[in-house]
């Protein structure tokens, strides 16, 4: 579905009031810095894909900022996807600063303080996306943030084209196809950063990275095997258990930890979408879960809820 709005139907006096609200209800509780004067101009579309967001954010220079305030109230981490076309962005979070300009993608993290900033007129290209989202397809985003990719040549630039596709055609969607359009949207944004060094703990060598990187994939697309585990990882990826071990140490997590957090998101994706009808048992089932009392208890110590009542606030 799609939500429009524009400064141009408000007062000129009540315009930067208006894009604030506007802004904050798109993405979170931001706070807005403008330049001096009664003058701004702004629009912003948004269209929605299941449990993810694309917007289209066109306005003239100012400043967002996300204050620790802001996350008093904050329980759902999303991820921001920002491309900008026109101008250059500036971002600080996390005591690291990025400039990203057009050609370039960066990321954001809802759940700490962030400034972000264009001194021009400005279009951006948002993606909105539930931090279980994005952990299901890459282990520990929070490695992302602050950091700016490449967008004008391969997957990045696949990515970025098939946002701008998708925007236009959210409408001739039903529920269905705009929930996998949204899921094609991530596993391209995966593919665009998992292999860059730069997201990796900063103990991991570039050759531990693509080590890495490979034990991860073999990893997830092999989670519905229920004997998972460092063993049979180490002598697929032809790496020794103790090394593999070695790997995820830099990452500050354990292989077992990585399986178990993995299964645990893609039963959590299953659980949060109000059209699956699987039963939880299959869906336990289906991840690697060969007991579904040992999955209700690990769900609940990682998502602070039982699968059941999961699966009941997504339905309602």
């Amino acid at each position: 579905m799609r939500t429009a709005f524009s400064t141009a139907h408000a007062e000129p006096v009540e315009r930067k009031r208006a894009w604030s609200e506007a802004v904050s209800r798109t993405y979170f509780p931001l706070e807005l810095g403008f330049r001096p004067g009664p003058a701004f101009s702004g629009a912003l579309e948004v269209w929605n894909l299941g449990e993810l967001a694309i917007s289209r954010n066109v306005s003239d220079g100012l400043v967002y900022r996300r204050h620790a305030r802001h996350l008093l109230q904050a329980h759902d981490e999303s991820f921001l996807i920002t491309v900008p076309e026109r101008a250059e962005v500036s971002f600080r979070q996390d005591g690291k600063d990025v400039r990203c300009r057009p050609g370039a993608f960066l990321i954001e993290r809802s759940h700490l303080p962030y400034e972000f900033a264009y001194t021009e007129p400005n279009a951006l290209w948002v993606l909105k996306v539930p931090s279980p989202v994005l952990r299901a397809r890459i282990g520990a985003p929070e490695r992302l943030a602050s950091l700016s990719f490449d967008a004008t040549q391969g997957v990045g630039a696949l990515f970025v084209d098939m946002l701008r596709l998708t925007a236009p055609r959210v409408e001739e969607l039903d529920e269905a196809a705009r929930a996998m359009a949204g899921r094609h949207l991530v596993d391209l944004l995966a593919l665009a950063v998992e292999a860059d060094p730069r997201t990796l703990g900063s103990q991991a060598s570039s050759v531990q990275g693509a080590h890495l990187h490979r034990v991860e994939r073999y990893i997830r697309a092999h989670l519905a095997r229920a004997d998972l585990g460092p063993q049979g990882v180490a002598e697929a990826c032809g790496l020794s258990v103790r090394y593999l071990h070695q790997l995820f140490e830099t990452q500050g997590t354990s292989v077992c930890g990585f399986i178990r957090r993995q299964r645990l998101a893609m039963c959590d994706e299953s659980l949060r979408d109000p059209a699956c009808r699987t039963s939880l048992s299959e869906i336990a089932y289906r991840w690697g879960f060969g007991d579904q009392a040992q999955f209700s208890r690990q769900y609940r110590a990682e998502f602070g809820r039982t699968p059941r009542e999961a699966r009941a606030a997504a339905r309602g």
